[in-house]
């Protein structure tokens, strides 16, 4: 385990200045994604334009809000308002929406939009969002099936990026004053905390279900090395995602898991604290990195600094601004030409012998890392009620 009680934390001065940074090169973006979606991974830190059918497409309008609430400006919040309008239609209409990333696509979108703005059409969105997002779960099981046929063994199965998607159910109890909601993101939960974290605190990035019992089958990787190890991406999605989970419920549960998916992904970070695409890989391994597991897990820290005591708060906000601290200075873009991201050195799925995903977004920026990223420096910078 490294030790990283020398290595700088951001300054609020500088973490100001980051936010300025951010804030200007996604109005320069404005232009290209108003009226189309972003990619979900650059190509030579382009990111091409989209039809609003990738489950990523929600960050975009994610950041643009946060720029938004940053510096006040219409500009944002007239784009921010235009891609709502593309998020109902989608839902709506039902594009591409037969999967679980209700929630990644809705709360940065349109949960962000009516807490901000009280927009009704978000709103309306988000509901039958989160409704969507009901429909796929599985009483067999308890749990959310995340893509794929409903009730077909192949299929049968949740991934641990799923606990991002269940803030959406928490506020839909919100707003609508309907428990079952909140009652079917507490059933999936437990499933996950159950079968999702091995003894070690690493994560399963896939988890199968029996179709006919309902009982735990196997768990398995799509986008980690293998099987058996830790992808990055996945361990920041636990970390992040029971913190979500913890603001809703105040488990004990939730923080007991919580800390030992925290120590895993500590112990296995390397010296810059910015991890490999999997932590299996260390320092002096020749393998791309993933930036955004670095933003999505300081999200996560921040999250739960706010139910700790004073000593252990301390000790997350330092984690979070070294890690911080060197993604600004050794992976956060400054400026560039319009369509580049905010964060390089991401991966969103990177081939290997033993895992069966589609390699692309390799060493590129991506962006739910873009997102994640500039939701960090908001947490960091202030006292910030989260769209989640």
């Amino acid at each position: 385990m490294n030790d990283f009680q020398n290595m700088p934390a951001l300054t609020k001065g500088e973490t100001k200045n980051l936010l300025n940074i951010c804030s200007e090169i996604i109005k320069v973006n404005l232009p290209a994604y108003t009226y189309h979606c972003q990619n979900h991974s650059s190509v030579n830190d382009i990111y091409p334009q989209c039809d609003n059918d990738q489950w990523t497409c929600g960050f975009w309008p994610g950041e643009i809000w946060l720029a938004y609430e940053h510096t006040g400006e219409t500009v944002y919040r007239e784009a921010a308002d235009e891609l709502v309008r593309s998020f109902y239609n989608r839902i709506v209409n039902k594009i591409e929406v037969d999967h679980h990333d209700m929630g990644l696509l809705y709360t940065p979108s349109c949960v962000a939009a009516y807490k901000l703005t009280g927009s009704e059409r978000a709103k309306e969105a988000a509901v039958l969002a989160a409704k969507q997002l009901m429909s796929r779960f599985q009483e067999r099981g308890a749990f959310i099936q995340a893509w794929g046929e409903m009730g077909k063994s192949k299929d049968y199965r949740f991934i641990i990026d799923g606990l991002l998607n269940l803030p959406l159910l928490y506020w839909a109890s919100e707003v609508t004053d309907d428990p079952e909601f909140a009652a079917t993101a507490k059933k999936h939960i437990q499933t996950c905390l159950r079968y999702s974290f091995r003894e070690n605190g690493s994560t399963h990035h896939t988890f199968y279900m029996d179709v006919k019992t309902g009982k735990p089958v196997k768990g398995v990787t799509c986008q980690g090395y293998n099987d058996e190890s830790g992808w990055a991406r996945g361990q920041a999605w636990g970390i992040c995602g029971i913190a979500l989970s913890y603001r809703y419920t105040q488990s004990p549960e939730y923080k007991k898991t919580f800390y030992k998916a925290l120590d895993y992904y500590l112990a296995a970070l390397p010296k810059d604290m910015v991890p490999f695409w999997d932590m299996i890989f260390t320092d002096g391994d020749d393998e791309p990195r993933d930036s955004s597991s670095a933003s999505i897990a300081v999200c996560g820290m921040l999250e739960m600094a706010k139910y700790v005591d004073r000593c252990e708060q301390k000790r997350l906000m330092t984690l979070a601004g070294q890690i911080l601290k060197s993604l600004a200075d050794r992976y956060a873009v400054k400026s560039g030409p319009q369509g580049v991201g905010l964060v390089r050195h991401g991966t969103y799925s990177k081939k290997s012998p033993y895992n069966t995903c589609t390699p692309e977004g390799v060493d590129e920026c991506v962006s739910w890392g873009d997102y994640f990223y500039m939701e960090a420096l908001t947490r960091y910078h202030r006292d910030w009620n989260p769209y989640w």
